[in-house]
């Protein structure tokens, strides 16, 4: 019988020996091992909310449906060692077996079948990998997310941390949160009333506070506890404590990472002064804790965001979430874009009469010469590019406006050291050109001016988003008609009447200011950052309700400054850009410049409601107005 089969063997070519070896082996792994349906691996981000409980159901589940690779380790040691056996006992007495063809013949086919099953072996990994791990490529990686656990310094549970599986796509996938389940709004009493959630939630009369401080946030994460409630069931303390857990599980999850965010953005009183000199500060007697929130998510250009605000003033968080709700609550959320990008800086300089004046103004208009300007100013700096010069003359003084791309900093030393290098090249052209100041208020820095207005300074971005008219009635308590109305009357007509430079809104610097002191920018730019006009009209097919921000002179940076300091750095981290962006030059700065520009939009959207319904002052005697002590 052998003898029939190992010449049957013989007669089939290399080709279908091979074909037959690999079919059967494929064959025997399926009846083996099952079929395959997925993973255990990736957990769905609608598990986000999950009770531990129920993960580990599914991941049971999931792994009742798992193929029994584990086999596959039994049957690799059997096949190896059959081979390495036959090898010893051919090299025991080889010289005989080459002699003696038939036996030669039969290791040669034996070592053959050893072979093609290793190759099929090896293709089934293969397909294990690229089909059974990833069957949906990077639509499987941009709704899965991966289970860890958090562990606080009292007693702990499982906690179902979010954690994004990184994606094999270069870039990076966009993370989509539902929209806040409960919108704590001062501006809006009545929005505390939420509608019933579909997870059962625990009454307020119910103690908590035995629960882990793990437990507590599950309960958040499942709905079952509202998270501005945390200060009334537990201890102020206690309650940022749960909260900075609960924002580390959408942080994690949102920017697919297993990072510590808020591990540097102190809880308690601390500030390491030996990083504050030099950089920060001078003759420094203390500091001044300053309260952050944090606000989310924020649908912005297809994925959600988290922003962190410091400030005192009560319910500006509060209302800035609801206004966030409501434009995540819309299809697409918020969509904004970078129309312009460039700090400036306007050395004033003085020639001996307005004549030369005017020559030096047609001169830098010409094309040629703006290149020999920006060698000059170029060759101070890795980053940094002149993009436009323009001057303006006033007699004998010329202010040159000088236009630089500065990266991710803000760029104010970058254009400043440029702007003397090109001051230098310019005297060498012509010799009565007087430096009078290196800023000439033309630029125009932490000053109201027409000129960062038209012209922009820093970030020019524009942000707009549809709100469903369902979503105008129930989460902010008005309609459309009257939001339209309001608006008109007292950001457009009212601001125009008062004289308003850039002020055509509700509160934007209210939002800017905020945003910059908890991410280490210059708060005292706020004046031109805040610069800012909110258009609000009715869409005449839907009736739903249209609303852009136009803010021309964002000044943001992610490194330098005040970036550096661990409390602001963790912040600008909360959002995803800190420090230096590794894919592009100037992309982080860019991406905070868009996140406060749509932050704004949601905070004039929420105040305007109050406004529109008339709630803001009842509001606010009801929800930010504590005993004294």
């Amino acid at each position: 019988m052998a003898s029939v089969i190992t010449n049957y063997i013989d007669e089939l070519s290399s080709t279908q020996l091979y074909t037959a070896v690999v079919g059967a082996t494929v064959t025997l792994c399926i009846v083996l091992l099952g079929p395959a349906a997925g993973g255990n691996e990736n957990l769905p981000s609608s598990m986000l909310g999950m009770s531990t409980a129920a993960v580990a159901a599914s991941q049971k589940d999931a792994l009742k449906q798992q193929p029994k690779w584990y086999l596959f380790k039994y049957i690799n040691v059997g096949v190896f060692c059959m081979f390495v056996s036959s090898v010893a006992v051919f090299l025991w007495d080889a010289s005989t077996y080459i002699n003696n063809g038939d036996r030669m013949t039969q290791f040669l086919v034996g070592w053959s079948l050893f072979l093609c099953y290793f190759f099929g072996f090896f293709g089934v990994f293969f397909i294990h990998q690229d089909l059974l791990m990833n069957p949906h490529s990077d639509a499987a990686d941009s709704d899965s997310d991966k289970k860890e656990n958090n562990n606080n310094n009292n007693k702990t549970t499982d906690v179902a941390v979010p954690k994004k599986v990184k994606s094999v796509s270069p870039h990076k996938p966009k993370v989509v949160h539902e929209p806040a389940a409960c919108a704590p709004v001062c501006s809006d009493p009545t929005s505390l009333k939420s509608p019933a959630s579909k997870t059962s939630a625990i009454s307020k009369d119910t103690d908590i506070t035995g629960m882990s401080n793990d437990e507590i946030a599950q309960l958040v994460m499942k709905q079952q506890v509202k998270d501005h409630e945390l200060e009334k069931r537990l201890d102020p303390f206690r309650a940022v404590t749960v909260r900075r857990l609960i924002a580390q599980l959408k942080l994690q999850s949102v920017h697919s990472s297993s990072d510590t965010f808020l591990e540097n953005l102190p809880e308690g009183p601390s500030l390491d002064y030996s990083k504050v000199h030099g950089t920060n500060c001078e003759m420094v007697v203390g500091y001044v804790p300053l309260p952050v929130g944090m606000v989310g998510p924020l649908t912005l250009n297809g994925e959600s965001v988290y922003f962190p605000m410091a400030t005192t003033e009560g319910c500006l968080v509060a209302s800035t979430q609801r206004g966030a709700k409501a434009i995540s609550q819309g299809t697409l959320g918020a969509q904004a874009m970078i129309v312009k990008d460039g700090i400036t800086r306007a050395p004033c300089v003085r020639m001996a009469t307005a004549m030369e004046a005017a020559q030096l103004k047609l001169w830098c208009q010409e094309p040629a010469n703006l290149e020999t300007l920006k060698q000059a100013f170029e060759s101070t700096t890795s980053f940094g590019k002149l993009l436009e010069c323009h001057a303006t003359v006033a007699g004998k003084n010329v202010y040159l406006r000088l236009v630089c791309f500065s990266g991710d900093a803000m760029g104010m030393n970058m254009v400043s050291k440029g702007s003397l290098k090109v001051i230098e090249t310019l005297q060498d052209i012509f010799p009565n050109l007087e430096l009078v100041a290196l800023s000439g208020n033309m630029c125009t820095d932490k000053k109201a001016a027409a000129t960062n207005w038209l012209h922009g300074r820093g970030k020019s971005v524009v942000v707009e988003a549809v709100i469903p008219k369902d979503v105008v009635t129930k989460t902010l308590k008005t309609t459309v008609p009257a939001l339209v109305s309001t608006n008109q009357n007292k950001n457009l007509i009212g601001s125009a009447m008062a004289g308003a430079m850039g002020g055509f809104n509700a509160h934007a610097s209210n939002i800017v200011t905020a945003i910059f002191l908890a991410t280490g920018q210059d708060p005292a730019q706020n004046v031109e950052s805040a610069n800012c006009i909110t258009l609000m009209e009715q869409v005449e097919e839907t009736g739903d309700l249209w609303i852009s921000c136009t803010m021309p002179s964002i000044e943001v940076g992610t490194v330098g400054g005040g970036t550096t300091l661990p409390a602001q750095a963790a912040c600008l981290e909360m959002i995803g850009c800190k420090g230096g962006s590794r894919e592009a030059p100037g992309k982080n700065a860019q991406r905070l410049a868009l996140v406060v520009a749509a932050a704004t939009m949601a905070g004039e959207l929420s105040l305007m409601s109050a406004l529109a319904a008339n709630t803001l002052v009842q509001a606010h005697m009801k929800h930010n107005r504590k005993k004294a002590v």
